[in-house]
């Protein structure tokens, strides 16, 4: 018993002085302290705020095949081990946050955010994840958020008091002892009303004041609708002084009370003060505060209701006993603050999105009798189909101009789709093997579905013609590592990677894009948890993930985007589980062959940079060092042709040689002080040098494979020491690639019936 006594109070001292710490209640002075100490902390309106989140976590340069993009960290969801996070969306994430950083220049919200995109393209985790972030966020020393409460105290406190309220006297606090009626004892008070709306503690001082605070006092301050705002740029450091903060007036119940107070106090606003307990309160979307979302609904998003005051009307100034007090309630009212968002906006009723024109454009909505002045950022998300309809609408001219839209496509980058399965498989795994290149597979046909066929027309002569030959795996191998197609020139390689991006927003200005029709993730998470399930083999596999897809493709009704007509190879489903399995079976043979110790990586690579450093010397027409001599002799004629013999390239291929060391230079060009990766910047030649080496040596490896198959056969005898020897370092070295035996033998057999097969 004494340590269970222990433990709690252990617990409890632990709770205390984090309380503490985090300072949850003060006295409107000390928030003034704490203003003036911080003063742009704590006068930020919402906007400002989610910017400052954004930012509080930090944003990461990346290199794509499509160029070079800020990353913002928060949708990593670092705090929160990375659950749920957002992969991907980059594009989208920069233009959200330069519309959030466009409306704090701006110093007001004046539209609505509305992502848009195809079923499944992570619209609603983008805003959850932000929504996630503002919580960890609000529970910083710098993301520190505060509201304020009225307080009156009791008959019992105020005996014999000398200013008049209701039935009986009240006592200045001065004259109680207290310097404020904040921190009294919940047994000392009988009347607490919150604030409406979250109201920010400074909107208590009035306008004209809280202009000169706030001109004296923030450092870099810039007020909203100044020539000097306007010209602010994205990078610019001073604070624009938002209209909510500057020109932002008490909700309407404060507004009473205040008023109530201030003729109670013949004008002294100490007095009022006095009432004032400022309390700190923090982003929760379980709890409803400042994070909201809304679901389609038949309802308006905000209404009023009678306020009941904790314990006695007769702690309340005559003014206000006299008067029915009412507090708004709602999806608006709990987000103020923060942010709310419009989960598949289109699917509510016409009319009841008609609010949101004159909320997102005034930070305004209109109730019976009160109007409500909200500080929050709106977003919305919609799916393209019904956004496409809403265009057709009368009321879309309307709309268009008060929002911001912002696409989400499906990722096109089978990379990140990879990471986007093995997030969703990390809890199968527990329970379940999972064999390697499962959601690979996966991720590679889902892309496959949703690459357009691209337009030659487009593209200057140089580079048409290639161009209209990508196949649909060539484009995704292009847009995943900026993998150039085994029949383009060296020369032309450089081209090809400067129209990635063309390439991958061809259809930006219509609503058909590349990315809008496609598998979801959505679908394909299906379709892994079917093959899991699957009686026909006993993990996961990729070769489950096949016949689940297979199966997929005979009804065409099920999902709309297998109803596409094929378009010359594009939106041939059926052909792509073909691509997508002559790829998984290039990624086994690669790993036995490795695994069985034919040849190292090291070599290619070895032998690639001695054959640049040939070529190169030979081109200016320089000695090549020879370090087992340790003496300078001439290129080697024959070593190269050799070499290119290896590429399939023809014997004295000057132009070869010379496009191989112009792409080097530009590389290097492109990349300063960064050492060129040959396997990276020419992976087509590696993949030629690979097949070679390779083609000499099937015969061995259908031997060992062979042998291997025995092995898991439990026929053992057939093999002599040696090559059971041989068996067990190869499946030792692909353990190391996450096979088991069972799955290694799996990935043994299909290799050798479909590549080995006599």
């Amino acid at each position: 018993m004494s340590d269970t006594k222990a433990t709690l109070e252990s617990i409890a001292a632990a709770v205390r002085s984090d309380f503490e710490k985090h300072r949850p209640i003060m006295s409107f002075e000390q928030f003034l302290e704490a203003f003036l100490d911080q003063p742009r902390r704590f006068a930020r309106n919402s906007v400002q705020y989610v910017q400052d989140c954004f930012l509080h976590f930090g944003r990461t340069a990346r290199s794509e095949v499509w160029g070079d993009v800020q990353h913002f960290d928060l949708f990593d969801a670092p705090f929160d081990e990375g659950r749920d996070r957002l992969i991907g969306q980059d594009l989208a994430q920069l233009k959200v946050y330069r519309l959030i950083d466009g409306f704090a220049r701006e110093g007001r919200i004046n539209k609505l955010i509305l992502l848009h995109g195809p079923n499944g393209s992570a619209k609603s985790t983008f805003v959850n994840t932000i929504m996630r972030a503002l919580e960890a966020y609000s529970a910083t020393d710098e993301g520190a958020l505060y509201r304020f409460n009225w307080i009156f105290p009791n008959q019992k406190l105020a005996a014999g008091s000398s200013i008049g309220f209701g039935g009986f006297s009240l006592r200045t606090a001065e004259s109680l002892g207290l310097d404020s009626f904040a921190f009294l004892d919940e047994d000392q008070i009988d009347a607490k009303i919150p604030s409406d709306l979250n109201d920010h503690p400074l909107l208590l001082i009035p306008r004209e004041s809280r202009t000169t605070l706030l001109q004296e006092n923030v450092p870099g301050a810039v007020f909203p609708g100044t020539d000097e705002a306007r010209e602010l740029g994205e990078d610019d450091d001073r604070f624009v002084i938002s209209d909510y903060i500057l020109r932002g007036a008490l909700s309407h119940t404060s507004r009473q009370i205040f008023d109530a107070l201030m003729t109670a106090y013949r004008g002294d606003l100490n007095h009022v003060l006095k009432h004032v307990q400022v309390e700190r309160f923090y982003v929760s979307q379980r709890y409803r505060v400042g994070a909201v979302t809304v679901e389609p609904q038949m309802r308006v998003d905000a209404g009023l209701r009678q306020l009941t005051v904790d314990r006695s009307l007769s702690a309340l100034p005559a003014s206000l006993q006299n008067q029915t007090l009412f507090e708004p309630f709602g999806d608006l009212v709990d987000a103020n603050r923060g942010i709310i968002e419009y989960d598949d906006l289109f699917k509510r009723h016409p009319d009841l999105n008609k609010y949101l024109l004159s909320t997102s454009e005034k930070a305004t909505v209109a109730l019976d009798n009160r109007i409500l002045h909200l500080d929050m950022i709106l977003m919305a998300t919609g799916n393209e189909d019904y956004l496409d309809a809403y265009k057709q609408t009368a009321d879309y001219s309307s709309f268009k101009g008060r929002v911001e839209l912002v696409r989400v496509p499906y990722i096109l980058d089978y990379q990140l789709e990879h990471s986007i399965y093995e997030d969703q498989l990390a809890a199968l795994k527990q329970v379940q093997h999972v064999a390697p290149h499962t959601s690979f597979v996966a991720a590679l046909w889902a892309v496959l579905t949703r690459l357009r066929r691209p337009k030659p027309d487009q593209y200057d002569k140089q580079v048409r013609d290639i161009v209209g030959r990508l196949t649909p795996l060539e484009k995704a191998d292009l847009y995943a590592y900026g993998r150039i197609p085994e029949h383009v020139a060296p020369e032309r390689a450089t081209q090809l990677r400067g129209i990635v991006v063309d390439l991958m927003s061809e259809g930006d200005t219509t609503s058909e894009y590349e990315g809008r029709r496609g598998a979801s993730p959505r679908e394909m998470k299906m379709i892994l948890i079917t093959a899991s399930q699957s009686e026909n083999y006993p993990h996961l596999s990729p070769l489950a993930v096949f016949d689940e897809l297979e199966s997929l493709i005979r009804d065409p009704s099920v999902f709309p985007f297998l109803q596409l007509k094929p378009d010359g190879d594009y939106h041939r489903h059926d052909h792509f589980i073909e691509t997508v399995r002559d790829r998984y079976l290039d990624l086994v043979d690669g790993e036995v062959k490795e695994a069985m110790g034919l040849v190292e990586s090291s070599q290619y690579d070895e032998l690639f940079a001695r054959y640049v450093d040939h070529v190169s010397q030979s081109i200016k027409g320089e000695k090549v060092y020879n370090r087992r001599t340790s003496k300078y002799e001439e290129p080697d004629e024959k070593f190269m042709t050799e070499t290119e013999a290896l590429f399939d390239v023809e014997e004295d291929d000057e132009e070869f040689r010379q496009g191989l060391i112009s792409s080097i230079a530009a590389f290097s060009i492109d990349n300063p002080g960064q050492k060129v990766e040959y396997s990276k910047v020419f992976p087509n030649l590696f993949s030629r040098m690979k097949r070679s080496f390779y083609e000499d040596r099937d015969r061995t490896v259908r031997k060992i494979l062979d042998h291997l198959i025995n092995y898991f056969d439990d026929r053992r005898a057939a093999l002599t020491s040696s090559e059971t020897a041989s068996v067990e370092t190869t499946l030792t070295n692909l353990r190391r690639h996450g096979y088991t035996d069972e799955s290694a033998r799996e990935a043994v057999a299909f290799l050798r019936s479909n590549r080995y097969n006599d």
